[in-house]
C-alpha cells in the first residue's frame, strides 16, 4: 500500500472539505441564518381548479330552468285566473276570442276596464249577458266564468 504525499491529504487538519468554518452554527434547512429576520414558511401554491365544460353547461342550465319557472310565475299571477269578485281587470286584445289577455290590474290603474263581479267555478253556468260580458275559461285544471262589469276609474 502506498501513502499518499504529504500536503494532498483532503482530511488532513484544517483541510477537511465538509467541514465547518470555525465559530458558525451548522445550517439546517428551512430555518433562518442567525442574525437574519425571521420569516414566515411561504406555503406552496396550490394549482387553480379549471371548470369542465359539463359543470358550465349544468350551471348555464339550471340558471335557465330557474328563470323561466320564476319568469313564469311572476307572469301568471295577474292572470284571470287569478281573479276574485272586486278585482278590476285589463284587456290587451278585446277582438281575440281565444286569448283576451285579461290581466288582474289595480283599480286605480288607467288600463283598469272591468271590474270582476261574478266568479263561477266550472262552465256550467253562463253570466247574464244583459249586464256583464264574460270570459270562460276551460281545459285546464282549473275552469271557471268571470262576469265583468264595464269599469270607469273615479
Amino acid at each position: 500500500m502506498s501513502t499518499p504525499p504529504q500536503g494532498q491529504n483532503p482530511f488532513a487538519q484544517g483541510q477537511n472539505p465538509y467541514a465547518q468554518p470555525q465559530g458558525q452554527a451548522p445550517q439546517q434547512p428551512g430555518f433562518p441564518q442567525q442574525g437574519a429576520a425571521p420569516y414566515a414558511p411561504v406555503p406552496p401554491e396550490q394549482p387553480r381548479r379549471k371548470l369542465s365544460f359539463k359543470t358550465i353547461k349544468n350551471i348555464v342550465i339550471g340558471v335557465a330552468v330557474v328563470s323561466v319557472i320564476v319568469g313564469g310565475y311572476i307572469a301568471s299571477r295577474d292572470d284571470a285566473n287569478t281573479a276574485k269578485v272586486g278585482d278590476c281587470m285589463s284587456i290587451s286584445d278585446p277582438d281575440s276570442t281565444t286569448d283576451p289577455g285579461l290581466e288582474v290590474v289595480d283599480c286605480s290603474d288607467s288600463k283598469a276596464k272591468y271590474k270582476v263581479a261574478e266568479k263561477k267555478d266550472g262552465t256550467i253556468e253562463g253570466c247574464d249577458r244583459t249586464k256583464y260580458s264574460e270570459y270562460t275559461e276551460t281545459g285546464g285544471s282549473d275552469e271557471f266564468t268571470l262576469c265583468l262589469a264595464d269599469y270607469t276609474p273615479k
